[in-house]
Parts: C-alpha cells; structure tokens; sequence
C-alpha cells in the first residue's frame, strides 16, 4: 500500500482509537473542538459520524446478512486461466487487462466469452480478483521463482555432517580449511589459489600455494600441509565448495586421512568457518593483497613466502583465545568478551603436550636459530619480489605439472619451460 492512499476502514478505527483516548481525557470545550477540526481533516468524515463513532462502538460488526454470490463460477475460472496465462500477476496489475485479455484468450481458444462475461469483468474489483486466486495455486504454478533442481554434487555431501567446530575445542587437530583466490578483477582463466589450514585449539596455520583448482594441484597441496602439520588432524572441516567435496578429493581424504572426521559447514553461513575465514586476511590478504597470481613462478615465490609466514607466525605472533571460564554477569551487560593470555601456537602446542620429544626438540632449536627481526626482513623482501613477477602472457598456458611435489626437494624447480613461461 502507497503512503499517498486513502485510509481504509480498519486503519480509521486504529486512528478513531487512540485520539478518542486524547478527545475524553480533554475537558476544555476549545480542545475538543480543535480535535474533532484534525479528526475531520485526517479522515474526510463528517462531524456528525466522528462524534458518532467516538460515543459509540469502534469494534467493527459483523453483517446481519452476507450478501450473496456476486460473480459465478465462470467469472472466477476465466479469471484463473487469464492470471495463469500471465504466470499469476498481482491483482493490481491484472484487473485493468482482464477484458482484452479475454477476448485475445478466446481467439485461442482457452477460455469461451460472451457479453455478459466481459461486462463483468469490467466490473470486477481489485480486491475479488485477489480473493479469487488463492495464494496456494500461486505458489505451486507459478514459474517465477520456481526452485531448481538440487545440483547433482549435493549428494555427495549428503552423508557429512553439518556443524561448527566449538571455539573452546581443547585438543588440537580439528582443522579448519578454506581456499583463497588471487585472481585480481577477473576470476576468468587459471590463477593461483592458497589453501589454508587453522587449527581450534592452538591457532597454528599452515598455508600452500597452488597454480588452478584441478584435483592434481590440490591433492599436492593437501598432502603437502599434511606433511608439514606436527599433529594428526581428528577433524577436517571445509565449506561446501564443489573444490573440496568432490569424488577425488573425498578418496583421497579417506585414503590420506582414514581416522579423521570430514564435517562441513551449513550452507551460507561463512561465521562456520570463522577462524580460517580470520585468518584468509590477517595471514593472506594482508600480505599478498588481491593482485592478479596465475604463473609458475608467482606461485613458486609465493609457497617460499609462506614458508617464511609459517614460521613468523606460529614460532613469534601471539595469538589470544577466549577464556573457557564463565564471565561475570557484568561482562556479559557490556559484551565484553574475556580472553586467555596471548601465547603463540608453538607454545600452545607445548602446553597441550602432542608434541613428541624429537619434534619438540626440533621445533625448540629452530625458534632459538631464528632471528625475528631477520625473518621479518626476508618476508618484506620475498613480497617485493612476489609483486615485481610479470603475470602470464596471453596465449600461453601455464603447465601446472611444474607447480607439483615442489616441497619434497625443498627448493623451487629450476626448469627452462617454467622460465620462459614466467616471461
């Protein structure tokens, strides 16, 4: 309903209601006629009927007698195939076309008119015809709006549990997994991704770069961050992307991770995924920005800068959790949220006790080697370097097969084609 349309009945009631309040609690003769002047003015009645209705009854009654049927059966069916015709407008926009509707239909031969029909027509209300078309028709005939068919790789995620992994989960392992596009301002042709792990518990990321979305480069990725995870993961929880549940993906997880739980998040409901959805900024974005990667050698640079941001990270950048102790009611007024000591994932990791001596020692010696302000340095260094690679070259395709198995040497691959393709 426009602002600019006429009361209706009931809205006048409502009105009549709250300014009889202010018209009886007035005793000054004066005040009561100056209501009355703006009762008139609002609702374009008499004066008469105003003080009529107010020293009366506002509830509405019911009619003595129902009036009978105004329009028959065939007024109502020519209605319904002319609104189906037109795939169920509203009443509105239906009632002033009905008559040459009628006519163009009985040309057709969908529906058999006469003058009597038409003449009817004419006469009809907006508020019969919306009567006449029950919304339930409405909604299982209408084509507009009709839902599509379930894409068929739902039903691979038919048997995976939907949840959201508890912020105060006490064991490390349950990972959260989210995919990053550097594809600039187009997302058209091949372009680099990173995968990102983040554990609950403890806050330790683990990051890999991988050239397109095809299950030989995330296979790669994924067995890469599993080898470089210093803890057996008990849960892997994706989004819904078709990236990560598709038939060989989930093989391979069974095959990779036969003791892990796959769990999911609920269809569009990003805060599921929130601590890896945290970190896609904090730990990618922030670095890497949203520039254009889609070479061999961008996503071999960048693999070398998370290597360098893994260890800035989970060896040196505290990182705070919320406390699992109970807040006081005062807290909870204010919503202040109470957090635990800032510690790094590496110390987390300590204090839970999963590590095992020789990782531990291991991991113990490589902090103490590491000079933060060096590390520091080296990642703003690796970034410059990252920023000044040309991107590809139209018409030449980048072979994905140099991008694979590059962490079991430790080194990028040193190949002629991925040189000349780099540009």
């Amino acid at each position: 309903m426009s602002e600019t349309d006429h009361m209706n009945v009931d809205e006048r009631r409502k009105y009549l209601h709250k300014m009889r309040l202010r018209y009886w609690e007035t005793q000054a003769r004066r005040e009561r006629s100056q209501l009355l002047d703006e009762m008139e003015t609002v609702l374009e009645l008499h004066r008469k009927s105003l003080l009529r209705l107010i020293h009366g009854e506002l509830a509405r009654k019911p009619r003595r007698k129902q009036r009978g049927r105004t329009y028959s059966t065939e007024i109502a069916h020519a209605i319904r195939v002319i609104a189906k015709s037109l795939d169920y407008p509203c009443a509105e926009r239906l009632r002033p076309n009905l008559v040459w509707l009628a006519e163009h239909l009985a040309k057709h031969g969908e529906i058999q008119t006469n003058a009597d029909l038409l003449e009817k027509l004419r006469q009809v209300s907006v508020s019969t015809v919306r009567r006449m078309l029950a919304p339930s028709q409405k909604q299982t005939e209408r084509l507009a709006h009709r839902r599509p068919p379930r894409s068929p790789h739902r039903s691979l995620t038919q048997g995976i549990p939907m949840r959201r992994i508890a912020w105060n989960e006490p064991e490390p392992g349950h990972i959260e997994v989210d995919l990053v596009h550097h594809c600039g301002e187009s997302a058209s042709g091949q372009y680099t991704h990173t995968l990102q792990m983040v554990d609950i518990s403890t806050g330790w990321c683990q990051c890999v770069a991988v050239l397109g979305r095809s299950y030989l480069v995330m296979a790669d990725g994924f067995q890469y961050l599993l080898e470089q995870l210093p803890f057996k993961i008990q849960e892997l929880h994706p989004d819904n992307g078709s990236e990560f549940f598709n038939y060989h993906l989930l093989r391979f997880f069974g095959q990779a991770l036969p003791q892990a739980e796959l769990s999911r998040s609920r269809p569009y409901e990003k805060n599921d995924n929130r601590f890896v959805e945290e970190n896609n900024y904090s730990l990618v974005r922030a670095y890497v920005g949203y520039v254009r990667l889609d070479t061999v050698t961008q996503t071999h640079w960048l693999n070398q800068l998370y290597e360098k941001l893994g260890l800035y990270h989970n060896f040196f950048q505290p990182v705070m959790r919320l406390k699992e102790k109970a807040v006081s009611a005062e807290d909870l007024k204010r919503y202040r949220r109470i957090y635990d000591e800032p510690q790094t994932p590496f110390d987390r990791l300590l204090a839970k006790g999963v590590l095992s001596p020789e990782t531990e020692q291991q991991f113990q010696a490589l902090r103490e080697a590491t000079n933060p302000c060096q590390l520091r340095e080296e990642i703003a260094q690796l970034i410059d370097r990252l920023f000044a690679l040309p991107g590809a070259k139209e018409g030449i395709t980048e072979d994905v097969h140099l991008t694979l198995g590059w962490w079991k040497n430790g080194h990028e691959p040193k190949t002629e084609k991925a040189t000349n393709n780099a540009g």
